[in-house]
């Protein structure tokens, strides 16, 4: 007999959500919708605004990654005034920009991703979260708080505060990094480093207990989007567009600022948020993934000794040279 099953609300997440599993007369899944329940409205927002607002107007779309939004308008805005920034303040905005996917990778990992891993997927949900990680692995939750903490402090010392800074504005950046606050930002990168080893330690031996598991956590062929620098290596700021296929062949490798040639999007009646897609395969086929995984998979190589070493692990995971496509595995590219 056919039924629905709702998830509602979906927990550990940014943002409000809910689930929808339709399941069929065998009692398998015939298909399940992701339901974003927010109405956000920021684009209309901004129409009819000085250019000069848009950096404080779109860092509200989130109180977690307020960053991105500053730096994305605050770089439109530099188009929109035909300037090249000082090269100071590039590095200074690609450093707020570091701080950020320090904080938001370790709020991923530790507070919302180490519960099923360390607790065990088929714990008790009512203690499979941060604060049964807390009682149990007291240490771990410790080091998560603090490498967060690192990557607010730097968004805090180059712009004021931690959540939306004023600070990126068309043309440049509002203030310079003083000598004593750039000392005291190198001063934590000794415990971050090792916050991030103990993290990837965590997650290989997890690897070991879910095994199994892995395979089943949406691992499926589609294609990768993400910024890659003029020859190839991971990018984070600025850079070319890059698209790549299941097969990892490069079909864009293009200026962002012509991403309406190949991006589309489209909407469904059933959730507010949209759905990007490559044109030249149509929608649905040509809906992409982005994020963590996506980068590793679009660049050729990450651009440092570290983050290179362990690429060339996690791609160990792609089968015979292809992208890596199991979305378990987007826990590993996010350490790196």
């Amino acid at each position: 007999m056919a039924r629905t099953v709702t998830i509602d609300p979906v927990t550990r997440i940014e943002g409000h959500a809910k689930i929808t599993l339709m399941l069929g007369d065998d009692g398998k899944v015939a298909d399940a919708r992701f339901h974003v329940v927010e109405f956000r409205g920021f684009e209309k927002f901004c129409v009819g605004r000085s250019f000069w607002e848009m950096p404080g107007i779109t860092a509200r779309v989130c109180g977690i990654c307020p960053v991105s939004h500053i730096l994305a308008s605050a770089k439109a805005g530099d188009q929109i005034l035909g300037v090249r920034i000082p090269a100071r303040a590039e590095k200074l905005r690609r450093l707020m920009n570091w701080g950020q996917l320090v904080q938001s990778h370790a709020l991923s990992f530790f507070h919302l991703s180490a519960p099923d891993l360390l607790l065990g997927m088929d714990s008790d949900p009512a203690t499979r979260n941060i604060m049964g990680l807390i009682q149990t692995n007291p240490s771990v939750a410790r080091s998560g708080i603090r490498l967060r903490q690192f990557g607010q402090e730097v968004i805090r010392l180059l712009g004021g505060q931690s959540v939306h800074p004023a600070w990126a504005v068309a043309g440049g950046v509002r203030d310079p990094l003083t000598p004593e606050k750039r000392n005291q930002i190198k001063r934590g990168l000794p415990e971050a480093f090792d916050i991030v080893d103990l993290a990837l330690d965590l997650l290989k031996d997890s690897y070991d207990q879910f095994e199994s598991e892995a395979p089943s956590y949406g691992d499926f062929p589609s294609l990768f989007m993400g910024l890659v620098t003029p020859d190839g290596g991971l990018e984070h700021y600025d850079g070319l567009l890059r698209v790549v296929d299941e097969e990892g062949r490069v079909l864009e490798n293009a200026n962002p600022a012509d991403f309406k040639r190949f991006i589309g999007e489209a909407v469904e009646p059933w959730t507010y948020l949209k759905f990007p897609y490559y044109k030249p395969m149509g929608y649905p086929q040509g809906m992409y993934r982005v994020g963590p995984l996506a980068r590793l998979n679009v660049c050729d190589y990450a651009g440092t000794p570290r983050a290179d070493r362990e690429l060339r692990q996690f791609r160990r995971y792609g089968q015979r040279g292809k992208p890596v496509s199991g979305s378990f595995h987007y826990h590993y590219a996010r350490l790196i």
